[in-house]
């Protein structure tokens, strides 16, 4: 039975309502000419106006949460959506998922993260700091179809205090939700934050060759890439390990025809502000007993 879930609510001048579905949160607050929330261009929140769908009786925005969570090395873990899902399929993003009433957000994400990878984090062993907001729509441009889904997801930052092997160890992904697990290094980790969604670049489908480009711009990442990064597939014998070309979390998400396996949008902007993030060592919550 699904549970309940957490809607979003805007108050401006003293005055609350329930977020419009398919309607930018941000833009509450300001005109659609000034809205500067993160988002790519073709995102039905950015352009403005009136986006026709509905939720079946479910109105409103919905609250969400996902967690990056890394290793002592540096790692992060990744998954791969089930392609039998109706939202994303066939996608790498963070676990997570939607708030339950009167859920804090950590202990969602945690609760997530449990649901999904069968990782359960004990008190004491992992730090935590809020990465960002990222307003997400599903599909997430009008070309493909009207919104079905809308949500604001929390990304937060985890840091284990546990090596990769040990996470890794006791990871026992759920095959409703999740099709592929996978712990990226830190240097292509950099490359899928430099990898913006709606800038130019390579087109729809293409994969960047790993070495080459340099810096910090759109599209452009640094130093030499593995040509490959393994992953961990679910398969009716259980978990195998497999390799995908580097290029697959590189590409960009096409803005009209079918989607592709890639990393999601909102994924690559919390990898950029956990790369700010953790450098510096300050705000970190420290999860006690």
């Amino acid at each position: 039975m699904a549970s309940a879930r957490v809607l979003v609510h805007v108050r401006r001048a003293g005055a609350g309502r329930a977020a419009a579905f398919g309607q930018s949160v941000t833009g509450a607050f300001c005109p659609p000419h000034a809205d500067e929330a993160p988002r790519p261009p073709f995102c039905p929140a950015k352009l403005g106006g009136d986006t026709p769908g509905g939720r079946g009786g479910q109105p409103g925005v919905a609250a969400a949460v996902a967690v990056l969570l890394e290793a002592t090395c540096g790692h992060v873990l990744l998954t791969r959506r089930a392609a039998t899902l109706r939202h994303f399929p066939n996608v790498w993003v963070p676990p997570g998922g939607h708030l339950e009433p009167g859920e804090e957000l950590v202990a969602a994400g945690l609760r997530e993260l449990a649901e999904e990878t069968g990782l359960r984090l004990e008190p004491g062993t992992f730090s935590w700091r809020l990465l960002g907001l990222w307003e997400s729509l599903f599909p997430p441009s009008l070309s493909w179809g009207p919104p079905r889904c809308h949500h604001i997801v929390t990304y937060l930052g985890l840091r284990s205090a546990e090596p990769r092997q040990q996470l890794q160890a006791r990871l026992c992904p759920s095959p409703c939700e999740v099709s592929a697990v996978a712990w990226l290094e830190p240097r292509v980790l950099e490359a899928i934050a430099a990898t913006e969604d709606g800038t130019e670049g390579p087109g729809p489908g293409s994969e960047p060759e790993p070495g080459l480009g340099s810096g910090s711009g759109p599209g452009s990442f640094p130093g030499e890439l593995p040509a490959t990064v393994g992953i961990t597939e679910l398969s009716a014998g259980g978990l195998r390990s497999s390799r995908i070309p580097t290029g697959i979390l590189l590409r960009r998400a096409p803005a009209r025809g079918p989607d592709l396996e890639r990393v999601s949008t909102g994924t690559k902007f919390a990898l950029g502000r956990r790369r700010g993030g953790w450098a510096g060592g300050g705000g970190d919550q420290l999860q006690g007993g």
